[in-house]
């Protein structure tokens, strides 16, 4: 049987208390990448209606990316651009960069997180929006880093007779990732 903390309200909490929970937090972490990974396979099989399933456009878009002689957190972020479709309809790009956020460059976080506004140009005006949405950020810092992934990973991505490495190669690069936190305010304590 696991000892476990026992207080009921947090500010009451001991040292004694998180020396138990701390180990618990970082076998949590260390397993990180294991549920990324289930997480993406819920996207097998998810056409939505798209000509090839979620899973193996964001594998297509990896590939892309990876072909093309980018760095792992860049093949990575293309690899889960798209993993919150399941749990967010109304936002997918939000839960990508939410799980992205502790281990990405601020560049391709915000990438990852703006993607669908820069994604929408090619198709907003077949929905009734406005195509031309991503012009608002046209000034900022990442917009040319945003469209540059749209136009060369995310766009073509589409092409079921397209290469598409499997899963399990990407897996190393996305372990080794996740296994270097660059920011988190959680970051000190679990390096301890």
């Amino acid at each position: 049987m696991t000892v476990r903390a026992t207080f009921t309200r947090m500010e009451d909490s001991t040292q004694a208390d998180w020396a138990l929970i701390m180990p618990e937090a970082m076998k949590m972490a260390r397993a990180l990448p294991d549920r990324v990974l289930a997480h993406l396979q819920l996207l097998d099989g998810d056409f939505g209606g798209f000509p090839i399933d979620r899973l193996s456009h964001c594998r297509q878009s990896a590939t892309l990316a990876y072909r093309d002689g980018r760095d792992e957190a860049y093949v990575v972020c293309a690899l889960l651009h798209d993993i919150g479709d399941t749990l967010g309809s109304y936002n997918h790009p939000d839960i990508a960069a939410a799980i992205l956020k502790p281990f990405v460059s601020e560049a391709n976080l915000w990438m990852v997180q703006h993607h669908g506004i820069f994604q929408g140009y090619n198709f907003f005006h077949h929905i009734g929006l406005d195509r031309h949405m991503r012009d608002q950020f046209k000034d900022h810092p990442f917009a040319a880093h945003t469209a540059e992934f749209v136009v060369k990973y995310d766009n073509p991505a589409f092409d079921g007779q397209a290469e598409m490495l499997p899963l399990s190669f990407f897996e190393p690069m996305l372990r080794r990732v996740m296994a270097a936190p660059r920011q988190s305010v959680y970051k000190a304590a679990l390096e301890k």
